[in-house]
């Protein structure tokens, strides 16, 4: 009797853990979901509540924000599976090979992603509902399933556009859309805190919310992947099967279960008559969305798409008449999260099968990639990003090594030493590794939605190659100890120039009131060679500086610079240490405007640039009061990308030239070009377009064909390698070419009466990604990087972003040397 009361309690206490009541996010925030906009700590709240209720949901904080919000992740199950989850997440990873053991695993593991573009906040209203219904009424799919929720990617970006709309709104809402709750201020909350689209970072992992959201990803690898987002308010419902162009390496499965699951989400919307719309769009070919990045890493990655984006708020009229509402945004999201549980629960054996397949990588034509080991920084910070996706590296044996040639596009033979960097795709993750690394991308449709190249080696500047050979290799740890010791008779110390870290030095020494100059010749002394740009920092410009020679000790030994000690400045060969070719480096006082008419985006790079990797101050100036600010308390003013017909009015311009006349430097980024060029006083002029076609002569292509015909009008993401006047200050550290990723297809002439740093020349063309055949033909002889000197000062163009999404690693010391090196005053 005993046993069988145990056995009842037992059986009571296990009932009543699935019947114990939950509240549902409307009761428990006390409105119905969708009539208002959730703040995140709200959202964080009811997760949290859900998981201290339930001993079959866990919540996991993985990191914060720039801003400092918290980022989760949910795991919701069957209570066996959350009591086994340890053991399932080990027998999912060793079907990958990443970890030993059994792989005999049968839960398919499902992740939604929400909000990861911070206006396009219904996902995460989704998200709750998403969460209360699979605790309650669709607990059978959990037995055989784990679902993983990140119910906010983009706290910072949600925040920004919920507190604006909040304080906006009309009440109740106004659907009109000419009413101001439709129409978000600059920078709109698209964006994190930096402003970087996060949706293009997965693969880069520049920032801190894609840095801390991939450790716990990599630890799970899941089998479906769904990317929740939201569109412009006239578009229905998007959702898998995904348009073409597909990469090359999506395998068959892949394909077919996204459109197994398009036709579940579809009995769905059929049912409610909701409209939809698939294989349109959105393609996946860039590695570095939330869709494409799970694909290359073995799941059914997806991007769902609502109708409403930020200009929807609570409700809007689409140009339809149909008011489209908060309320049915967030249920559509809701439907297609379950549909994707559901569907994943009753294929989750075949999900396993499929899912250990994606990584037999034994079949690539290159077997191994071999990166030149000419600059340790370089290879130290692509070690890092290695090690941000868990992808192995090795180094290469000595000896000569044949494959694809990068700089040359040939097959030819290279020497290699000991410490050049081998990435072979016979690994777990050699997909991803084959996608990151190939030189060419393999495009079947040049309707794509984002760029078409990005091959590491280009990215970084490195001379590679990619072999058909698996090449021999070793493991090693990279050593890039250096401990520097007070020399306090040293006449001077000397410091490389050749990469970002010796911009971030220089930046630390001048924000320490540390003096420094640099060589504008290479020069020999003390047995040692040193090339252009070479700091050198001395005694006699610091000597009034008590604590010079341990400060400047100090932080090289934390940066990891060497710094050579030296007891004279008479050179053996080149100019001497007083020579007038060896210029002070001022403190420079930058300033960055921001604002309306400025690409967010291009500014949150920047200013990325400057807060996290160059830890300079950089003063941010608004596009409303520009034309008021005193020019003269800046040095350096940088325009990012934008359209500043009304910022740069004739008397701003006739301002600028003044300042720049009196020593300043202004750096221009991309459109911000137009403000300048052919313009009276500047010497930038547009190159036009060589088409010999009459303007008034009539178009005949189809109908149907004209989407396609403007993409020869188009460059998406291409790389064009570039000549490089490397004995200019703007190029030091640089060889005499350069790689550059253009984004556009805009060109200009080379300077008649300026410096041409870097520029493409007559035989200019694409080695990797897509450019419309018309857009090629203003490519050759174009301007890259010039100088307009005015005056004392100058004015730096910039064509092509060299900070492009920060994973352009290549083309920040380029932006360094335009802040630094340019118009130093004295000290």
């Amino acid at each position: 009797m005993k046993i069988k009361a145990l056995l009842i309690i037992s059986i009571f206490s296990f009932c009543s853990l699935f019947s114990q009541e939950i509240q549902s996010p409307q009761e428990y925030l006390g409105y119905e979901i969708g009539s208002r906009f959730t703040r995140h700590h709200k959202v964080v709240e009811y997760f949290k509540y859900v998981s201290n209720t339930l001993k079959n949901v866990q919540l996991e904080k993985y990191g914060e924000t720039n801003e400092h919000r918290p980022l989760y992740v949910t795991y919701i199950s069957s209570q066996e599976n959350i009591d086994n989850l340890e053991t399932i997440r080990k027998a999912n990873l060793s079907q990958t090979g990443i970890l030993t053991g059994t792989t005999d695993n049968k839960k398919a593991i499902v992740w939604l992603s929400y909000n990861v573009h911070g206006n396009e906040a219904s996902s995460t209203e989704a998200s709750m509902l998403t969460l209360y219904e699979l605790v309650t009424t669709k607990k059978s799919w959990l037995e055989n399933t784990v679902v993983i929720i990140d119910p906010c990617i983009n706290p910072d970006g949600r925040d920004r556009y919920v507190n604006w709309y909040n304080q906006v709104q009309n009440t109740p809402y106004n659907s009109s859309q000419d009413s101001r709750e439709h129409h978000e201020p600059w920078p709109g909350g698209r964006p994190n805190h930096y402003l970087f689209d996060l949706n293009r970072d997965w693969a880069w992992a520049t920032q801190v919310e894609t840095q801390q959201r991939l450790k716990v990803y990599n630890k799970w690898l899941p089998h479906v992947h769904v990317d929740f987002h939201e569109q412009g308010i006239n578009s229905p419902y998007y959702f898998a099967p995904a348009a073409e162009p597909f990469h090359e390496d999506i395998t068959n499965w892949q394909r077919d279960f996204q459109t197994q699951i398009g036709k579940n989400h579809a009995s769905y919307f059929d049912k409610n008559n909701w409209m939809y719309f698939t294989k349109e769009s959105f393609d996946l070919l860039y590695p570095s969305y939330g869709d494409t990045y799970p694909t290359f890493m073995g799941a059914i990655g997806m991007t769902y798409e609502q109708a409403g984006h930020g200009r929807a708020g609570l409700g809007i009229d689409n140009d339809e008449g149909i008011e489209l509402t908060l309320i049915d945004r967030a249920q559509h999201h809701m439907t297609t999260g379950l549909s994707t549980v559901e569907i994943s629960s009753k294929n989750a054996e075949k999900l396993n099968t499929e899912f250990k397949k994606f990584f037999e990588n034994k079949d690539f034509k290159y077997k191994s990639y071999v990166l030149k080991n000419e600059n340790s920084d370089k290879t130290q910070r692509l070690i890092n990003l290695l090690n941000k996706h868990e992808i192995a590296y090795e180094f290469a044996k000595s000896g000569k090594v044949k494959g694809f040639n990068y700089s040359s596009l040939k097959e030819e033979s290279i020497n290699v030493s000991a410490n050049d960097l081998v990435i072979h795709t016979n690994q777990p993750k050699g997909k991803m590794v084959k996608v990151l690394f190939e030189p060419q991308t393999k495009i079947l449709d040049s309707l794509t939605y984002d760029s078409t190249a990005w091959a590491l080696p280009y990215a970084h500047g490195f001379s590679a190659v990619a072999s058909e050979s698996k090449i021999s290799s070793s493991k090693k740890e990279m050593n890039n100890s250096v401990l520097n010791s007070v020399n306090t008779s040293s006449y001077a110390y000397i410091s490389k120039w050749n990469s970002l870290d010796d911009a971030t030095f220089l930046a630390q020494l001048l924000n320490t009131d540390i003096k420094v100059r640099f060589s504008e010749q290479a020069f020999s002394l003390e047995g040692n060679n040193y090339d252009k740009g070479s700091l050198i920092i001395l005694r006699h410009d610091n000597v009034k500086n008590q604590k010079f020679d341990t400060n400047l000790v100090d932080i090289a030994n934390k940066l990891g610079r060497k710094i050579t000690p030296v007891s004279t400045g008479f050179v053996d060969s080149g100019k001497d240490f007083g020579s007038g070719s060896v210029k002070p480096i001022f403190k420079q006082r930058v300033a960055l405007l921001s604002g309306s008419g400025t690409s967010s985006l291009s500014f949150g790079q920047i200013w990325h640039f400057f807060e996290t990797e160059l830890k300079y101050p950089v003063s941010i100036l608004d596009t409303d009061y520009f034309n008021r600010v005193d020019f003269s308390n800046y040095d350096v003013i940088i325009l990012p990308d934008g359209y500043y017909n009304s910022v740069l009015n004739k008397s701003t311009l006739d301002k600028l030239k003044g300042w720049v006349r009196s020593g300043g430097t202004l750096i221009a980024l991309k459109n911000a070009l137009r403000s300048f060029a052919d313009k009276e006083g500047f010497s930038l002029k547009e190159k036009k377009s060589d088409d010999k076609e009459k303007s008034d002569e009539a178009d005949l292509t189809p109908y149907e064909d004209l989407e396609r015909e403007r993409t020869n009008n188009i460059i998406i993401g291409a790389i064009f390698n570039s000549k490089v006047d490397n004995t200019h200050p703007l190029a030091f550290g640089y060889p005499d070419s350069y790689f550059s990723l253009k984004s556009s297809s805009r060109s200009y002439e080379y300077l008649k009466n300026g410096g041409n740093v870097a520029y493409f020349t007559k035989d200019a063309k694409n080695v990797a990604g897509f450019a419309g055949v018309k857009a090629l033909q203003n490519v050759p002889e174009s301007l890259l990087f010039g100088e307009d000197e005015m005056g004392r000062g100058s004015i730096i163009y910039m064509v092509d972003n060299p900070l492009f999404r920060a994973f352009w690693e290549n083309g920040k010391l380029f932006f360094a040397n335009a802040i630094f090196l340019r118009n130093s005053s004295h000290f």
